[in-house]
């Protein structure tokens, strides 16, 4: 949390350095067809007044630094708005209107999951919530214990986004937020036979090309399921997500190309389809408990 602070501090000093009124600083860490993830820093503070604006999507917000109060038009007990503190869920409807207000402090930082209405609207259908309304009934959710391991996912990619798997990140937050605030899911039930044999082709492909660009919404249109549905089923029958299953499929192929080649580590990380050393290294030694290097050594 120290990191997540540091960057809306920098913010706020080059704000006292410019003489600038507060505003918001906005850059998008990941996007699909109908969703997307930023990362928001707001530099208001009392002396900036509230202004409002509109949610052009479902948007559901981790408060990752700071706090705010958070008003808009709902069925909320308080009418005077929210306070909005860390690990926190700000809750936004498609169209609504909204203000943000720092009466009591200066700055924010947080994580914003904007999804299209009718992508959302699926992820209810999919996560057997009963009843049938999309908009959210209230304008937050408190820092509650069924949120802390999704919320610490997303925040530790916000630190070091590289590898970061946003889109089950999005989803699985979504299909969180929607049953703690309508209700339980319904029973999963037996998988299907047919859905099985979908999930198995697909752990197969990964298998086969471990290296190709496999997002979820891919693996999920390829097995004729929606990603919510693949996500979930997928996880049930392998105990793993989609990226986590890549990954693995990806340094096993390193370790074994690590044993049994003179091939640099730079160009095996590559090869199997890191983006970088850095990143490389740290996935391999979580998994086995070696650096390549020394795994090498041992093999």
């Amino acid at each position: 949390m120290v990191k997540i602070a540091a960057e809306l501090q920098k913010a706020l000093q080059q704000r006292a350095v410019n003489g600038m009124p507060g505003g918001t600083i906005s850059r998008t860490l990941a996007s699909g067809e109908r969703w997307s993830v930023d990362d928001v820093i707001c530099t208001s503070g009392p002396q900036d007044r509230p202004f409002e604006e509109q949610h052009s999507d479902v948007v559901i917000a981790i408060v990752a630094a700071g706090s705010f109060h958070y008003r808009a038009s709902s069925t909320s007990r308080n009418a005077g708005g929210e306070l909005m503190t860390p690990g926190a869920l700000v809750l936004g409807n498609h169209g609504q209107y909204f203000e943000c207000g720092h009466e009591h402090g200066v700055g924010d930082r947080c994580l914003a999951f904007r999804y299209a209405p009718d992508y959302f609207e699926s992820l209810l259908a999919d996560s057997g919530v009963p009843g049938s309304s999309l908009d959210f009934a209230g304008l937050r959710l408190p820092p509650l214990r069924e949120l802390t391991p999704i919320v610490a996912r997303a925040l530790a990619g916000l630190v070091a986004s590289d590898g970061t798997p946003w889109e089950e990140v999005a989803i699985q937050l979504a299909a969180l937020a929607v049953q703690l605030t309508h209700g339980s899911p319904h029973a999963d039930g037996d998988i299907p036979p047919s859905t099985l044999a979908r999930i198995t082709r697909a752990a197969r492909a990964i298998e086969q090309h471990p290296y190709a660009t496999l997002t979820l919404g891919n693996l999920a249109k390829e097995a004729r399921l929606s990603p919510y549905h693949f996500l979930r089923v997928f996880e049930r029958v392998t105990s793993l997500t989609p990226h986590q299953y890549i990954l693995r499929a990806r340094l096993r192929n390193a370790a074994l190309r690590l044993a049994t080649e003179p091939t640099k580590i730079l160009d095996v990380a590559f090869d199997c389809g890191f983006g970088d050393l850095s990143n490389f290294n740290r996935a391999f030694r979580a998994e086995f408990g070696l650096s390549p290097r020394a795994y090498r050594k041992s093999a």
